[in-house]
């Protein structure tokens, strides 16, 4: 099962082409909701402390509150959720603006997600990110005109990217040394290959 997971943040609804179809799964962190509201998505379940939402929850949504005071982030916690419901597949909405604490937690949530054998990806119009490890990915060509590769560990060994305006192959990235930043996919598509180690995939483009 696939699920669509809307956070605050902003986002760019234009540019966002993702969207639950069927019986996908969709939940809001807190503020998300209104982000999902601006898309036309209706989310089932509504997860957070309800901090920064401003809006009175819709009747008919299944609302699980949490103590301002938790361990965990809203998104985590809808996160856990999803998978609780059976989710293979993550989507999330959002959540790549605003705070850089809440941004970074979400960029290591995929991590997370990664290691549990679960496919996320983080989408907020302006920018799509993505996390492999010792795996590869093809990545269509779309609206985002950047695509960068960044180390996750300390050293990544064996990364091949092919179809970009500059290629690598064999290659070794480190996170001190990240000089996989702002290359162009040439063709229809390009494929990142990682022997050992993790990477996050960002998909960019410059702000109008």
């Amino acid at each position: 099962m696939k699920a669509f997971i809307y956070i605050g943040g902003a986002i760019h609804p234009d540019t966002i082409t993702a969207h639950p179809a069927g019986d996908d799964l969709v939940i809001a962190a807190d503020s998300g909701y209104e982000n999902a509201l601006a898309l036309g998505e209706k989310p089932s379940i509504l997860v957070g402390d309800l901090d920064s939402l401003k809006m009175d929850v819709p009747d008919g949504v299944e609302l699980v509150r949490l103590k301002p005071e938790k361990d965990v982030t809203d998104t985590q916690a809808a996160a856990h959720i999803a998978i609780r419901e059976g989710a293979t597949a993550i989507t999330f909405i959002g959540g790549l603006s605003g705070r850089l604490d809440h941004t970074m937690s979400n960029l290591s949530l995929l991590e997370e997600l990664n290691a549990q054998n679960i496919y996320a990806i983080i989408d907020d119009g302006a920018n799509r990110v993505r996390f492999i490890r010792n795996s590869s990915a093809l990545i269509g060509r779309s609206h985002y005109k950047y695509l960068s590769v960044l180390a996750a560990d300390d050293k990544v060994k064996g990364v091949d990217i092919d179809g970009c305006k500059y290629n690598l192959k064999n290659a070794v990235i480190t996170r001190r040394d990240q000089y996989g930043v702002s290359n162009e996919i040439t063709g229809n598509c390009a494929l990142i290959a990682v022997k050992k180690g993790g990477v996050y995939i960002v998909e960019s483009r410059d702000a109008k």
